[in-house]
């Protein structure tokens, strides 16, 4: 049977889904109701028969009621597929229809949490470029009518018997497990360091506070001041740092391994399918002409192992609440990868030899006065606020890697342009290439200070339906060029945004 006559009339989710429903509701009530849950175990003891009695009355009938509601809900939950529209018709008491065209559909998702996993159903979540009011979630389908409902969608822009035969094509990209662990070795644990850094300030801080209550502080900071030179607190301090160095490289591997496990990528005619995830398993298609921009990401040790990571930005809307979901990555990409995915968005781009221009040395200038106000104003709050003396001490190791990282930024922060593509360099220890089609961009500014004016520097901000993305400090004349181009080709273009 054709994957549209199967949805033709109204259909409804698997039986299964009345549990999802029902987990559902009984978690957000135990979100909203966990107070009275806490004063009920801590009053226990003091309740009457009667009073118990009353309580388990009313929680069988909580019970009761969100199960009622849940039957409710998967009852007059039916959707079908009429006229190049899915149709969604929901509700319980006030029902509402929800029409949404094929083409305004940015993805199809399909992801299974570990009960989902255990009952062997699937949820499919249907994404837009609006709101999140607009993006429909169906939280039980089996695999065969989650996967016809999915080829469904996508017939509008691929060929049905090219989706029907992905799963005998040879993916574009594989990670294995050993794959994995090489590419999570490569994530920037600078985040989690700094993370765990501040953590240790805030114990340090909170055992100070305990030794003053306890009448001890002399006692404290005699101690502080007669070891502050000691070897021995030195070698404490990089003992720690050490391992705060090892348990941010472990929490990034967790992070990765949970997140990206399995992760297989093929690529079809004008669109991507990626699978993915451990606890929680999703796999999406990725149509080319909903994607906005992408940005090419590496680092020295990526390079050295000759990998990338993709990430892809899709339109947003302001009201969206999950921002984050309309972000997708691809992680291990070979530079062979690399290419097929460029050809797929950009077929008719040469990004060979491009001739890169940097920001003015202004944007160094703003760096260091930027960097350097903030590192005074850090040191004196750990030096006279806090009193943390032997911290004090690191600058000599800090400072020198704060000047490193200037130059880094300044050096990567670069742009050029090929006939229909901006592309634009940013980063510091890791690199950003980010790819803009020009007819991707809905507004563009020239945003200048007066302290930007005596030097003749623009910063430069495209504004795409993804967010902004900004070219810091270039010369005027540049600035001025690329504006005007910009304009000239987005009033120019016969392609659609979306």
């Amino acid at each position: 049977m054709d994957n549209k006559e199967l949805f033709h009339q109204f259909s409804r989710q698997s039986k299964k889904g009345i549990l999802i429903i029902y987990l559902n509701a009984l978690y957000k009530s135990l979100k909203v109701l966990w107070i009275f849950l806490f004063f009920f175990l801590q009053k226990f003891s003091k309740i009457s028969d009667s009073q118990l009695g009353l309580i388990y009355l009313g929680i069988a009938c909580l019970l009761l009621f969100l199960f009622f509601r849940s039957l409710l809900i998967f009852k007059n939950f039916q959707f079908k597929i009429e006229d190049q529209h899915f149709i969604l018709q929901r509700g319980i008491l006030k029902k509402t229809n929800t029409s949404i065209p094929f083409d305004r559909i940015q993805n199809i998702k399909f992801k299974q949490n570990i009960v989902q996993q255990l009952i062997n159903v699937f949820e499919v979540n249907i994404e837009t470029a609006g709101s999140s009011k607009a993006e429909i979630s169906i939280k039980a389908l089996s695999f065969s009518d989650a996967n016809a409902l999915k080829q469904s969608l996508s017939s509008n822009t691929s060929r049905t018997s090219d989706i029907e035969n992905i799963s005998k094509q040879k993916p574009l990209l594989k990670i294995s497990l050993s794959q994995l662990i090489k590419v999570s070795l490569t994530e920037n644990h600078l985040q989690s360091f700094l993370l765990l850094l501040a953590i240790l300030i805030g114990v340090y801080q909170q055992i100070t506070e305990l030794f003053g209550g306890m009448g001890e502080r002399e006692l404290m900071d005699f101690y502080i001041e007669e070891t502050s030179f000691s070897g021995t607190n030195i070698l404490v301090i990089i003992g720690l740092l050490v391992l705060f160095l090892v348990i941010s490289v472990i929490s990034s591997m967790v992070r990765v391994y949970f997140r990206h496990f399995n992760l297989t990528v093929f690529i079809q005619h004008n669109a991507l399918e990626i699978d993915q995830g451990l606890t929680t398993k999703s796999s999406v298609i990725l149509k080319k002409e909903k994607v906005q921009h992408i940005t090419i990401s590496d680092n020295p040790i990526k390079k050295k192992l000759g990998i990338s990571f993709i990430t892809f930005k899709q339109a947003i809307s302001g009201k969206t609440k999950k921002k984050q979901d309309k972000i997708i990555k691809i992680i291990g990409c070979k530079k062979e990868q690399v290419g097929a995915i460029k050809k797929l968005l950009f077929p008719n781009e040469a990004f060979e030899n491009p001739l890169k221009k940097l920001s003015d040395h202004y944007y160094k200038k703003r760096l260091y006065m930027f960097t350097g106000t903030f590192f005074l104003v850090l040191n004196v709050l750990l030096y006279v606020r806090f009193e943390l003396h032997p911290l004090f001490w690191l600058n000599a190791l800090v400072l020198p890697l704060l000047i490193g990282w200037i130059h880094l930024k300044y050096q990567k922060q670069y742009y050029f342009c090929t006939k229909d593509i901006i592309v634009i360099g940013s980063g510091s220890i890791e690199t950003h290439h980010t790819y803009l089609p020009f007819f991707k961009v809905q507004n563009i500014k020239l945003k200048q200070s007066i302290f930007q004016a005596k030097y003749k520097v623009i910063d430069l901000v495209f504004q795409t339906a993804a967010g902004k993305i900004r070219i810091p400090c270039l010369k005027e004349e540049d600035a001025y060029k690329i504006y005007n181009d910009t304009l000239f080709k987005v009033e120019t273009s016969r392609q659609s945004w979306m």
